[in-house]
């Protein structure tokens, strides 16, 4: 599914216009991200929660090459499902 089948769908079941729908789902990405960028997590009960990990510098591979290479240390975005969405994903 991608960003635009969402929104059909957000806007078919909660009987919303398309446009009220996007702006809504806007709205939600933006505050998370504005969250997370501030070291916060972001927990939907039932659904599961957002939060920020890093990952340390280290020394991969290049599989083609064999040649040793240097990764760079990164922050990452991590999601946990909740109980009810693991539960209800068959």
């Amino acid at each position: 599914m991608n960003k635009a089948e969402l929104i059909d769908a957000m806007a078919s079941e909660a009987g919303l216009a398309k446009a009220d729908a996007k702006k809504a789902l806007d709205a939600f990405i933006d505050a998370t991200s504005k969250a997370l960028n501030g070291g916060d997590k972001v927990t939907l009960v039932g659904f599961g929660t957002f939060s920020v990990s890093e990952r340390s510098a280290r020394t991969g591979r290049n599989p083609q090459t064999g040649k040793e290479i240097s990764i760079a240390a990164k922050k990452v975005v991590k999601f946990k499902p909740g109980a009810e969405l693991a539960k209800n994903v068959k």
